[in-house]
């Protein structure tokens, strides 16, 4: 499947616009691209007890899945706040366990170029069972 890493990136910068960070004040947008073809969005959801908190990534990923998805292929990352937005531990662990057989390329912006990236990268010894 050819990927379009721009469209995802636009999804990820639309989702940042609803994030709600009233704590750190660090807006954080996602795109996921399924294996169906289809994209998600989702932004990074603080709460006040800190441990209740989403990722942009999880949220959108759980999107995903709720929806019946159950192969990942790409993940763009976004923030207004930081340039090459990249993807917490947490995260990197979610989006693990939901590659399948392909490896997900995770997409970030730096310097306004686009910056693509296997998950091995991020990854290298992920936990499955």
């Amino acid at each position: 499947m050819n990927i379009d890493y721009k469209l995802l990136m636009d999804t990820a910068k639309e989702a940042s616009k609803m994030s709600y960070s009233p704590f750190s004040r660090f807006a954080v947008g996602a795109g996921v691209l399924a294996a169906s073809g289809k994209i998600y969005s989702g932004c990074n959801v603080e709460n006040s007890s800190f441990g209740m908190t989403i990722c942009a990534e999880r949220c959108a990923i759980c999107k995903a899945i709720s929806e019946g998805e159950k192969e990942i292929l790409a993940v763009a990352i976004y923030s207004p706040n930081a340039d090459s937005c990249n993807p917490c531990g947490a995260c990197r662990q979610v989006m693990y366990e939901f590659q399948g057989d392909n490896e997900i390329e995770i997409i970030t912006e730096e310097m306004g170029n686009l910056e693509i990236k296997k998950m091995s990268e991020f990854l290298p010894f992920g936990f499955k069972i």
